[in-house]
């Protein structure tokens, strides 16, 4: 995030359980990493396209993205000679609607 112009705040939290609650993640698209990007929650490796779609477009009617289960290849999860993953960047609001909002593999649009 921060080669893609993000500053960045690292928090080291004793508990991310009690973080992702504040945040209200659902609870089925819970990954490794949380955080808030002006008043959008991000949950997992969330590719930098993805937020910069978002903070540009600033749709009312979603509250945060996810990257569920660590997908391969997402940034931050490349590993030499693994085949990287196509998975969906999904959108969430207030209630339990989900959409997809992007697809990538690895860390690249498709």
């Amino acid at each position: 995030m921060r080669a893609a112009g993000f500053p960045l705040e690292d928090n080291i939290v004793q508990s991310v359980a009690a973080m992702r609650r504040t945040l209200r993640t659902p609870s089925d698209l819970l990954s490794c990493h949380a955080a808030l990007v002006d008043g959008y929650v991000l949950e997992g490796h969330v590719p930098a396209a993805a937020v910069k779609r978002l903070l540009a477009t600033r749709p009312a009617s979603i509250r945060g993205l996810a990257a569920p289960a660590m997908p391969a290849g997402s940034p931050g999860m490349e590993m030499p000679g693994v085949t990287p993953d196509t998975y969906d960047i999904i959108a969430f609001d207030e209630g339990n609607g989900r959409m997809s909002f992007m697809r990538f593999r690895g860390g690249e649009p498709v």
